[in-house]
């Protein structure tokens, strides 16, 4: 008996092209968590708004509170923006209205916070609480060795 492949062919795609109607498509969604976020409820425990220096378009509120597991952050409101240009923008406690840096002793009168990277709402998650002689935020941009604003908090 000889095998025709005429005949075997349609088996075989038969086999390799037909689809099984109960297979199931798995959709996975990659969900964005910002461990820096506050959890639970923000509590805000003194706040004040900015006001722009260096002909700069800073504006908009800060808080520092705390969340529901009493962890301390600085929260820059909704309203907030700046000039994000430079892309050098800092977000510093001072003693003052003015940054006065002094690295030799320290910066006893300044307390890094971090890097603005956007407009709009925004945590920083601090290590522990803020000293009560810090009085206010200051937007210190480094490249032009200016301030972008400040905000007196209370």
């Amino acid at each position: 008996m000889k095998f025709n492949l005429i005949y075997l062919l349609p088996l075989l795609s038969f086999f390799f092209v037909s689809c099984d109607e109960d297979e199931t498509t798995t959709v996975t969604e990659t969900v964005e968590v910002n461990a820096d976020a506050p959890i639970g409820d923000f509590t805000a425990v003194r706040s004040g708004a900015l006001v722009a220096q260096n002909s700069t378009p800073t504006e908009g509120d800060v808080a520092l509170g705390t969340d529901s597991r009493d962890i301390s952050f600085l929260q820059l409101g909704s309203n907030f923006k700046t000039n994000q240009g430079t892309g050098t923008v800092t977000v510093y406690f001072s003693t003052s209205m003015e940054f006065k840096a002094d690295p030799a002793n320290g910066n006893p009168d300044l307390q890094l916070v971090g890097a603005i990277t956007k407009d709009g709402e925004d945590f920083f998650k601090l290590n522990g609480a803020v000293d009560s002689k810090f009085t206010h935020v200051i937007l210190w941009c480094a490249s032009a060795n200016i301030p972008f604003g400040y905000a007196e908090i209370k």
